[in-house]
């Protein structure tokens, strides 16, 4: 098994790797790296390169997931994927999702020349923040098969349709069967960091992940009508701005006065966007989360009821579509102990949590046994170019990730 006392030396070099990356944008001055942008390309050739030269056979999948894989001793025993997401928010940090797939490319690199029973493929899965198309998670959807003909005619803000976008970055969308992940995987890990402050406030580095919240996303469009400025009066204004800030107060009290609720309107697009004209539309966006789905379901269900009626009293049409609507998700119990045991191993006292962030582990969850383990989030920033991690807790999550890559090759899962 690896040795500890190069992991040290690893973990500054996972830093290293995870700025260099950073580099890797759609934006000149920002990171920002969307789903089959050319930024996803350069880091696609980047880490094409890292994983031949440990040793990975590397393929690109029609859904333009970069996969390596490192054969096993023992073609009975299955595989272990390792993944995390490539993609970014606009304006983003250098660490979300890409330090999971760093992290284990990482681990195969530390293991040399050795091999273990199990065979172990690496994912960056290609998108799982949803910037680019509104729906998320693309990447992790087709690596377990639920990418269908509905989804890849959906289409970007420059109306180019998801199939066109995999054609014109040289990928066959025919191929997608291919991307489905093997029958003889086992079990789906994934390193990510916490996003949020529970970590730090408690003074533990790593924690391990026992369930994700549900979470439900709309689109609203608030349609009145553009007028002057300067000579509509306010009684007779159709004004679908201030129908979108009414109703976006009505969303904050409805999650102010709902326990363990988080609702966010975090995109608002006024048209035609004049300082001296009435706004006539107005597009906004809704995310729901909540542990309970029920709970969840009740809520967005009212907030999108609450539009409607802001509409109808101020004389406005109002249309909602529900884009997202993912139920909470606990990750396996069986992998999570292990990943504890891990943790202790490693000198951590294991902290079990849930994550009010989405990831993929929530989708692969559909079709292996999955488990999460969080690194601490300095300041509990992320989705912002500050985002950071301790060095020292990098170098923890791999000792973690060689105890559990061990003890799961003397101990088979029940799957």
């Amino acid at each position: 098994m690896l040795q500890l006392g190069i992991v040290s030396e690893l973990a500054r070099a996972v830093i290293e790797r995870c700025h260099a990356i950073a580099g890797f944008s759609d934006h000149p001055s920002n990171i920002t790296r969307l789903f089959l942008g050319e930024g996803m390309r350069a880091c696609h050739t980047y880490l094409t390169a890292w994983m031949n030269s440990v040793g990975m056979q590397v393929d690109i999948d029609a859904a333009g997931n970069v996969r390596g894989f490192c054969p096993g001793t023992d073609a009975s025993a299955g595989s272990i994927l390792i993944g995390s997401h490539l993609d970014s928010v606009p304006n983003a940090g250098a660490y979300d999702g890409v330090l999971g797939v760093v992290l284990g490319i990482s681990l195969v690199e530390g293991l040399a020349e050795r091999r273990l029973p199990f065979s172990i493929e690496v994912i960056g899965f290609s998108d799982e923040e949803g910037v680019r198309f509104g729906v998320p998670f693309i990447g992790s959807r087709a690596v377990i098969g639920d990418l269908d003909r509905e989804t890849l005619q959906i289409r970007d803000r420059t109306s180019m349709p998801l199939e066109r976008v995999i054609r014109d970055f040289g990928l066959d969308p025919a191929r997608l069967r291919d991307a489905v992940v093997s029958s003889s995987a086992r079990a789906y890990l994934e390193f990510h960091i916490e996003q949020g402050p529970v970590l730090e406030s408690i003074g533990v580095p790593l924690g391990v992940v026992e369930a994700i919240l549900g979470q439900s996303r709309a689109s609203l469009t608030f349609i009145g009508r553009a007028n002057h400025a300067g000579t509509t009066p306010m009684q007779l204004r159709q004004d679908a701005l201030c129908a979108a800030a009414e109703w976006i107060t009505h969303v904050e009290n409805a999650a102010n006065s709902t326990q363990g609720l988080v609702a966010t309107v975090g995109k608002l697009e006024a048209k035609p966007g004049a300082s001296n004209v009435v706004p006539g539309e107005v597009t906004a966006s809704l995310d729901v989360r909540h542990a309970v789905d029920s709970v969840r379901t009740r809520v967005i269900e009212e907030l999108l009821q609450a539009a409607h009626e802001i509409g109808r009293r101020r004389g406005l049409q109002v249309e909602s579509r529900v884009v997202v609507d993912q139920r909470a998700v606990s990750m396996d119990r069986e992998l999570t102990h292990i990943c504890e045991r891990a943790l202790e191993r490693a000198g951590v006292r294991p902290h079990r949590m849930t994550s009010g962030a989405g990831h993929d582990a929530m989708i692969v969850a559909r079709r292996l046994p999955a488990a999460m383990i969080f690194l601490r989030s300095p300041g509990g920033i992320s989705h912002h170019p500050d985002e950071t991690v301790h060095e020292e807790d990098i170098t923890l999550a791999l000792r973690a990730g060689i105890h559990l890559l061990e003890e799961l090759s003397t101990c088979p899962l029940h799957t």
